[in-house]
């Protein structure tokens, strides 16, 4: 090891400490290059649009009125907008699209039209940062990839509930008729769940726009006069892989403050169901509790717990249904919670309580909304209401029974 002399009495302390902060920073300067970034970014981006957009709504008047609270009650945004007239929405919407493409209780129409507004803007500034040399290479082709990703979700018919751009990015999509839906179905994705992993060409059913659009054909095809619709809802911060953050329930809370608010912000007050993949399982066991009343079903598939030792436990009304894959790899975490780490018990022991659903053809972890499998066919006929039809995995009499 190189020497430095002169350092006097304490230089072994010293030399130690200065190797050390320079691997820190080596390890710092590692990661930012690896996730794109130089040590130089521009000081001219906003790290949190949403929230510039929603404070720029706060401090706004229209026709010398202030504007309601972009976080009150959907009920107030409800009333607010009903009294305006489609003139007057459309220029909210086009002064503030961000803020208006996310405002629960804002018409769903208005906001898929704020939102494919706010992802050409969010467009617009991903095709500069492919030409911005203070970029690495890594760094302007994922500026590429997300400018792609909004061309997509920019597309004709596409309609596209919430759109946040900030870190990795939260987005909601819709399929069919949200505002004539008599039931809506909510698809509540797991771990790595952002804007680059929205959707997906090779096998689409494992990310949360194939997963929303296969249940909602499956539902189609199950009952063809049911008047439903289903929500791709990526629309909360996901674990970023397998480390403590998906071993622990800290982002499942703030997820679950979202779902709620999501499902009382729907434009019908008809059931609802949910299907919680992974560890959106764990979002939508800490929700439970405290869900609106018409939440009449919570699915899950491949769950790692819902942080609660039996359904029982969950404090809901809901039916609460299970299902696993014989040969999804979650099977062999630890069902348990300790000092904060894991989830819980098994959703699919019989101890459990949830009513076990057949996975029959669903491949490993990621293939329960595949088409032709006995899961999806099981996940629809749960959306529609047709609970007496699904195919239960064991032999209680009380698994497809009407009754929650």
């Amino acid at each position: 090891m190189t020497s430095f002399p002169g350092l006097g009495p304490s230089s072994g302390f010293l030399q130690s400490t200065a190797w050390r902060a320079a691997l820190a920073l080596v390890v710092v300067f590692v990661m930012l290059a690896m996730t794109g970034w130089t040590a130089i970014r521009s000081t001219n981006e906003d790290a949190n649009p949403l929230a510039t957009a929603n404070e720029a709504w706060k401090h706004a008047t229209f026709h010398g009125r202030p504007l309601p609270d972009p976080d009150g009650t959907p009920a107030a945004i409800r009333s607010f907008f009903a009294k305006l007239d489609s003139a007057e929405r459309r220029t909210l919407a086009t002064r503030y699209p961000l803020a208006v493409g996310n405002m629960g209780g804002a018409p769903v129409q208005l906001r898929y039209r704020a939102n494919r507004m706010a992802l050409d803007d969010a467009r617009a500034i991903e095709k500069q940062r492919m030409g911005d040399k203070r970029l690495t290479p890594v760094g302007r082709q994922e500026a590429g990839r997300l400018m792609h990703r909004f061309e997509s979700m920019m597309s004709r018919g596409r309609q596209i509930l919430a759109f946040d751009p900030a870190s990795g990015g939260r987005a909601a999509e819709v399929f069919g008729n949200l505002g004539k839906a008599r039931r809506v179905s909510v698809v509540v994705p797991g771990v790595d769940t952002n804007l680059s992993t929205f959707e997906r060409t090779a096998r689409a059913t494992a990310a949360p726009v194939g997963m929303a659009r296969s249940l909602y054909a499956a539902e189609r095809d199950a009952r063809p006069q049911a008047r439903t619709a289903v929500i791709a809802w990526a629309d909360y911060t996901s674990p970023s892989g397998l480390g403590v953050e998906a071993a622990t329930g800290q982002l499942a809370e703030a997820g679950a403050v979202r779902l709620r608010a999501l499902v009382k912000s729907l434009p019908t007050s008809g059931p609802v169901s949910l299907f919680c993949h992974s560890y959106g399982s764990v979002v939508c066991g800490v929700a439970a509790r405290n869900l609106p009343s018409n939440v009449e079903d919570i699915a899950v598939a491949g769950s790692p717990g819902m942080r609660a030792e039996s359904r029982s436990g969950l404090g809901t009304h809901a039916r609460v249904w299970a299902m696993r894959d014989a040969d999804d790899w979650i099977q062999d975490v630890p069902y348990l919670e300790v000092g904060g780490l894991g989830h819980g018990a098994d959703p699919v022991d019989p101890s459990f309580g949830s009513r076990i659903l057949s996975a029959e053809g669903a491949v490993g972890h990621a293939g329960y909304f595949a088409p032709g499998t006995r899961s999806l066919r099981n996940f629809a006929l749960v959306g529609v209401g047709a609970v007496s039809s699904v195919e239960c995995a064991t032999d209680d009499p009380h698994c497809s029974a009407d009754l929650a």
